[in-house]
């Protein structure tokens, strides 16, 4: 039998709060500030050559924000594959890779990304790739990838998406200063949940 103090005790918990510290905290809002706003980027390091990411329009959707998790579209031209998922985990953020096939499920290499290792800065947080994606990135037969970092700046007219790993830098930077119309969801998802 349950004793009535344990039984109080249960109806009044409530979830522990989310705990983060202050750079990532301001680092997130000012995401966050962005919910349901579109804006046009354009690759300005590519030391791999051009790809359709120069070639195509590139759009970040600030799409679905909560207290915890930022989702976030990449619309490269027609491909609505990417989402980029931020989550504040307790211990830091997290960024994870949501790449989906156009019928909505998960392509083969999806939800690889990283986790912060330091308090970065209010404008700038870093990203080295976690466990999960090293070991998906050597059995997808791209070892390099092992080394990856991502990195995302925001500043008040500006949204910057960075990878680097030895010998490999790549960019696209967003104009936050001119928003556009939003896309239409990107593949897996739905527009009931649009924020």
């Amino acid at each position: 039998m349950i004793s009535p103090t344990y039984a109080h005790a249960k109806m009044s918990y409530s979830p522990a709060p989310l705990v983060s510290i202050a750079t990532q905290d301001a680092f997130f809002n000012q995401i966050k500030q962005l919910c349901g706003q579109s804006f046009v980027g354009q690759v300005t390091v590519d030391n791999a050559g051009p790809s359709s990411f120069s070639e195509e329009k590139l759009v970040m959707h600030v799409r679905k924000c909560t207290d915890s998790e930022l989702q976030i579209p990449f619309h490269v031209g027609e491909d609505a594959s990417r989402t980029w998922i931020i989550t504040k985990t307790g211990s830091g953020l997290s960024l994870k890779h949501d790449h989906r096939h156009d019928d909505g499920s998960h392509d083969k290499s999806t939800m690889y990304g990283g986790h912060t290792v330091d308090a970065g800065w209010d404008n700038v947080q870093s990203f080295p790739a976690d466990q999960y994606s090293k070991e998906l990135f050597v059995e997808l037969g791209i070892p390099q990838s092992v080394g990856n970092t991502w990195q995302m700046f925001v500043y008040p007219d500006k949204f910057s998406y960075r990878l680097i790993r030895q010998g490999r830098e790549f960019r696209v930077d967003f104009d936050l200063t001119s928003r556009i119309i939003n896309p239409p969801a990107p593949w897996g998802y739905s527009d009931k949940t649009h924020n």
